[in-house]
């Protein structure tokens, strides 16, 4: 293969030429990107990322963009910040945020994904492209189709959080809500992939689409100061993230622009939907797919294509994982918030309970630096907080009235 990046199957390691597909046509694996790294040597350093913009786009050696592409979009380089108020409630001193709940332009991880898919879209020549989502990408394709001025067709369990129903029907996208669960959504989007010319950005554009992923990776390599940590925690879906930022890492060490390093990767999934939690507690590579039942909708994939990867990863790495309870997850919301301030939506509940049980288990230890992946923004899942807050009755504007209400909130804090 003459090109700089190409098609490979993940199995039988056939080579394939970039086409919009994402099963090995000989032993319908998985097809991933691979890349010429001693070309992308040449170019890829340190002081020439540094030189360059202050997005995903500065990684473009290692993503699938297809030769003289330009985005305007600037997608990516989130915060990367130290945690030091939760990682003293759970137990960590050395505690990270990679903080993608301020992501542009739709406030989730899920923005990188798309900016890869649609490069590649706009390549192959789609004008329609589409998804099947959980919310997130439904917001990110809605809004990236309507900047790079494709159509767009998005498909939804019809049970999604009305804020990411919202925030995917005000960029002008077709909805399509679909009486059934994620996995369900999924195939049928298959089924419409093989008769209409359309780029679905996680089916047959699924290669180019994840390698967003470990536009985190890079990220947070970067950020450290080109060193990567000792652990990191990550929520699973589809499994995919996980499995990106473990290739992101190797990546980087095989360039040259990091120390050779084991990371341990940790994958946090919702008890009532954790299928790669279930296999890497099992110790084994078969996913059994399970019904979705959890407030966790962004994590609620019962048959997750990246599953048996993601399992692999984890194992393999000598890290683990974890699931926790929807109450749990609401705490994990609440504490993340009121300790370092940042509002993430249920998957980020997700992220900080398993964190803290899996501190609680010895499998992180306290000293060991560690960055918990925060995929999404609060103001999408509201509604898993319902019934938490209680407002106090409106006060006379006078100063007697605030005094009165002072004095009780004190009581009752100290009774407390």
């Amino acid at each position: 293969m003459s090109e700089r990046f190409h098609l490979r199957c993940r199995e039988c390691q056939r080579d394939f030429s970039n086409r919009p597909s994402s099963i090995c046509p000989e032993c319908l694996a998985p097809l991933d990107v691979k890349y010429d790294l001693d070309a992308a040597r040449k170019t890829f350093t340190r002081e020439n990322i540094a030189a360059r913009p202050a997005n995903l786009w500065r990684y473009a050696e290692l993503l699938p963009i297809p030769d003289g592409y330009k985005s305007d979009l600037p997608v990516g380089m989130t915060p990367l910040v130290a945690a030091p108020r939760l990682g003293a409630q759970m137990g960590a001193s050395r505690l990270y945020l990679k903080n993608d709940a301020v992501n542009f332009p739709t406030l989730s991880f899920k923005d990188r994904v798309v900016a890869m898919a649609l490069a590649q879209a706009k390549h192959f020549g789609f004008k329609t492209v589409s998804c099947s989502s959980t919310g997130n990408l439904a917001n990110a394709v809605a809004a990236q189709a309507a900047r790079g001025g494709f159509d767009s067709w998005i498909f939804i369990p019809a049970d999604l959080e009305p804020a990411k129903v919202l925030g995917t029907h005000v960029f002008g996208a077709r909805i399509v809500r679909i009486a059934g669960n994620y996995d369900q959504v999924n195939r049928l989007c298959s089924q419409i992939a093989e008769q209409y010319r359309w780029g679905f950005v996680n089916i047959n554009l699924r290669p180019y689409y994840s390698e967003g992923s470990k536009t985190v990776g890079y990220e947070i390599a970067e950020q450290l100061g080109w060193r990567l940590p000792d652990n990191i925690v990550v929520p699973m879906a589809g499994g995919s993230l996980i499995t990106k930022i473990h290739k992101s890492f190797d990546e980087l060490i095989a360039v040259g622009l990091v120390p050779e390093k084991r990371v341990k990767f940790f994958g946090a999934q919702a008890t009532g939907c954790s299928p790669i939690s279930r296999a890497v507690k099992l110790g084994k590579d078969e996913i059994d797919p399970q019904k979705p039942a959890t407030i966790a909708r962004s994590l609620a994939i019962g048959n997750p294509a990246d599953g048996l990867y993601a399992s692999r990863v984890i194992r393999s790495s000598g890290g683990w994982a974890e699931d926790v309870s929807d109450p749990e997850i609401v705490t994990g919301i609440e504490t993340l918030a009121a300790a370092e301030g940042v509002f993430g939506e249920t998957a980020a509940g997700v992220t900080v309970s398993c964190a803290k049980a899996l501190i609680a288990q010895g499998r992180i230890a306290p000293e060991e630096e560690t960055v918990l992946c925060i995929t999404g923004n609060g103001l999408k899942t509201t509604d898993a907080l319902a019934g938490r807050m209680v407002l106090e009755a409106p006060l006379e504007p006078r100063m007697a009235a605030f005094e009165k209400f002072m004095g009780t909130a004190l009581a009752v804090s100290a009774a407390s």
